[in-house]
């Protein structure tokens, strides 16, 4: 039997915050290549040496703050099953991880600065092996699925 995958998205506001997070190290670079630009007759750099660099900055500005958040925030999905969660995330390689409730030890949220911006909270999901993220849910999404999956993942003593 082939699983469907999950059918849950995280929030879309979650691209915003990939791509604010992946063009604050781009625009340090930018900066660089703006000050070697200036430079580049003083240290005798030739000219097509620095059209190359102003080109890979180009792709790479495009390619990490606009193209992979987009694609990121498609693949990503996750859902709550009584007992297990599934998850789904990746760019090029697709991972998919099923989390049974029984090896569920606590359930978090947590919010960064820029989550906090734009209302999102990640919601992580330990394990004795491992931890596993649910990245930019909105706050009271985050915090319902928290309440949720540690309902889900309580044992009676009955069952021990």
């Amino acid at each position: 039997m082939v699983r469907q995958p999950p059918e849950n998205f995280i929030a879309k506001e979650a691209v915003k915050v990939w791509r604010i997070t992946a063009l604050i190290p781009t625009v340090i670079l930018w900066i660089v290549l703006i000050v070697l630009t200036f430079l580049a007759g003083k240290f005798s750099i030739p000219v097509w040496v620095v059209l190359i660099a102003w080109a890979v900055m180009a792709v790479d500005t495009y390619v990490t703050g606009f193209l992979i958040p987009a694609i990121k925030w498609r693949r990503w999905r996750y859902q709550v099953f009584e007992q297990e969660i599934d998850i789904q995330h990746g760019i090029f390689i697709i991972k998919r991880t099923l989390v049974p409730m029984i090896r569920v030890q606590h359930v978090d949220t947590k919010q960064g600065p820029l989550l906090k911006r734009f209302k999102l909270a990640t919601v992580t999901i330990s394990t004795a092996a491992t931890t596993h993220e649910i990245p930019a849910l909105l706050e009271e999404e985050a915090s319902d699925l928290r309440d949720k999956i540690s309902q889900l993942a309580r044992v009676d003593e009955d069952d021990v």
